[in-house]
């Protein structure tokens, strides 16, 4: 026989024996487990600038002079001084602005913002300030926006002013609109040359805000949160809210009620990294649970607030049996009782005491919260990791039992720590089944190749104890802890399996959310911006594309009888099926995470249709690239359509799915 013909007779036969090796037969016949509206949603905690110098939209940086540097960034001249009895008791900080005493000179303060203030050529920016003229009369003050290394002749990018007026401290607000574009502007406040002012919370937020609120988000970080379509929000941290000691916790009462009296927070992420410190870094709860169930109500997603068990950080906190480190068990009653609180908060009548707190601002209508979580990261220790006994669970019962009694409806969320396997996961994992939780948190940073082996996680777990929250996950290249193409495709398989266990998984968030450019302390992230821009990371749209195809029930979707979990002989392939009802669709997810193309056949069991949308992230250039700010869409996802062929009771998907590619097959049932 002729050579050559044998040689292309093998090749062809390789190739059909690599297409039937990846053959995935998908059952749209019967529906299996719903899928939780809740399954993709975001997870906000205030790290790398997520809040104030990032989503929070104030522009101005410790504006009501309560760092523990007062003047921290703030530059001053002329007669400053600083007064410790303004008019709000929490914030008790304000400065005294006198006349310089001669002509020529002048008194003035100056804000440097976070990273620079960000202004916008033609927008329109909202000045605010408390203000008042101590000795009665009135007073002038100016306000610029400069930029202090303009080679022109006048620094001034804009500027106005406000009239002040007698001895009562009032709000005065202005409008200033700079001429031009520039990402590191400052604010300059110059006080009158003849008349004594104080000013106490002086305020910048662009007028164009999420939703246009005056205490607002900024525009395109809201907006990239709402374009991700979360089903939950889960808030406020993460290690802010244990603190590195108690004194330093997220306290959400704190958070809410009138913006100037939200007393400010250490937070923990300015001093935890000493190769990344920032020690200007504070909370300044402008954005605070209020804000957080508002945008909840603005995304239609299920809001996720999480509060302290009395446990500290356990990281920088080893020995539990330290005085002050932890509160005792017996002493928890102020903590349960701010849980209890923050659900009449969130749900109460307005003639309950926090229901009337939310309607003062502005929310009358219950926030609806359904679910609550209690602690973060919190562990027990065996025998053989200290000794130190149920630290975490002694206490999640204390809240678990009165929480139950009085809003029997809610659903609690306990922790297994802050590992994914090991000594205290497998401590913890069935204690949450014996406290009867709703669900537990998971968290897991790993690899490459955790991420990779992990495709099957969640098939083998007890379906008969509380359901799981991934509610902190994110792969991290070894060498490579930062936003790249490989490691967003490695997350995208492994929730292939998430999916596929939605029976089992109710919730599943990503980490982190925000990173300002200039102030992270932790990659990869979702989001980056500097002053002016944003862009959304390869990870980002892999969320998005889950969450927007999330489906209504699971649909079985096998290879060889086999889940399709990068197992052995599937060649690095992970793949998983949703019906949805609202639109009659079959939805599949494909992800290549091989070095090579791969044949696949998608055998569309009890469908008939002849064409199908795709929608395929991949990338052609490095494994090591990401979006970036000057490059804000260099890898985003691809729309496109395919032909299907019609068999008897099915129609058939052939595909050749590039190396290294999630590609997603909606067809119309």
């Amino acid at each position: 026989m002729n050579l050559k013909l044998i040689s292309l007779s093998l090749a062809f036969a390789a190739s059909l024996s690599a297409q039937a090796q990846h053959v995935m037969n998908v059952n749209a016949k019967k529906l299996g487990a719903p899928v939780q509206s809740t399954m993709y949603g975001i997870f906000f905690e205030d790290i790398n600038y997520a809040a104030d110098g990032g989503l929070y939209a104030e522009l101005i940086m410790n504006r009501s002079f309560e760092f523990p540097n007062a003047f921290a960034g703030w530059d001053i001249s002329g007669k400053v001084s600083l007064k410790n009895d303004g008019p709000f008791d929490k914030n008790p900080h304000y400065v005294r602005m006198a006349p310089a005493g001669h002509g020529d000179k002048h008194t003035m303060i100056e804000n440097q913002g976070f990273f620079g203030i960000g202004v916008k050529g033609g927008e329109e920016y909202r000045f605010s300030v408390w203000a008042r003229v101590p000795d009665g009369g009135k007073a002038k003050l100016w306000i610029d926006l400069v930029d202090n290394a303009t080679m022109g002749d006048d620094q001034k990018l804009g500027n106005t002013s406000v009239d002040v007026s007698g001895k009562e401290w009032k709000k005065y607000t202005t409008i200033i609109k700079p001429r031009r574009t520039f990402d590191k502007a400052h604010l300059r406040v110059w006080g009158d040359s003849k008349a004594t002012t104080d000013v106490e919370h002086v305020s910048l937020f662009p007028v164009k805000t999420w939703k246009g609120r005056e205490n607002g988000m900024r525009q395109d970080l809201a907006q990239a949160l709402n374009d991700m379509h979360p089903g939950v929000f889960r808030f406020p941290g993460g290690c802010i809210v244990e603190g590195t000691d108690l004194e330093t916790r997220y306290q959400w009462k704190n958070t809410v009620g009138p913006v100037e009296n939200r007393p400010l927070n250490e937070n923990r992420w300015h001093y935890t990294f000493t190769q990344r410190y920032f020690p200007n870094y504070y909370q300044s709860y402008g954005l605070g649970f209020f804000e957080f169930f508002q945008l909840c109500e603005d995304f239609g997603c299920e809001p996720l607030p999480v509060i302290s068990c009395g446990l500290s950080c356990q990281f920088q906190n080893p020995d539990p049996t330290k005085p002050g480190v932890h509160v005792p068990v017996d002493q928890l009653d102020e903590y349960i009782q701010d849980a209890l609180d923050l659900v009449e908060f969130a749900n109460g009548d307005v003639n309950t005491k926090w229901g009337k707190v939310r309607a003062d601002m502005g929310h009358p209508a219950p926030f609806n919260l359904k679910f609550l979580g209690v602690g973060n990261e919190q562990w027990d220790y065996d025998e053989k990791h200290g000794g130190f006994g149920p630290v975490f669970t002694e206490r999640l019962k204390k809240f678990s039992d009165a929480l139950r009694a009085k809003y029997p409806k809610l659903k609690l969320i306990g922790t297994t720590g802050p590992n994914s396997e090991g000594w205290d996961f497998d401590l913890l994992q069935p204690r949450m089944k014996e406290l009867k939780v709703d669900l537990y948190d998971e968290h897991y940073y790993r690899n490459e190749k955790w991420f990779l082996s992990h495709g099957l996680r969640y098939d083998s777990y007890d379906r008969k104890g509380p359901r799981v929250f991934a509610g902190e996950y994110a792969c991290h290249g070894s060498g490579k802890k930062w936003n790249h193409f490989e490691t967003s495709l490695y997350e995208a398989a492994h929730m292939t399996g998430i999916e596929r266990n939605a029976d089992l998984v109710h919730m599943a968030t990503y980490a982190p959310l925000f990173a300002h450019v200039e102030g992270w302390q932790w990659r990869p992230d979702a989001i980056w911006y500097d002053n002016l821009r944003s862009f959304k990371s390869v990870s980002y749209y892999v969320q998005q594309m889950f969450a927007m195809n999330k489906g209504t029930n699971v649909l079985s979707l096998t290879m060889n009888k086999k889940p399709v979990a990068g197992q052995p002989g599937q060649d690095g392939l992970f793949a998983s099926s949703v019906f949805d009802k609202t639109t009659n669709e079959v939805i599949v997810k494909v992800v290549n995470t091989s070095k090579q193309a791969q044949d696949i056949t998608l055998n569309l069991q009890g469908i008939k249709a002849s064409k199908a949308e795709t929608i395929t992230l991949n990338h052609n250039g490095s494994m090591d690239d990401e979006n970036t700010l000057d490059q804000p869409e260099k890898i985003t996802p691809k729309q496109g359509t395919i032909s299907l062929t019609e068999g008897k009771q099915q129609s058939v998907i052939t595909d050749n799915v590039p190396a290294m590619t999630f590609r997603i097959y909606k067809i119309k049932k």
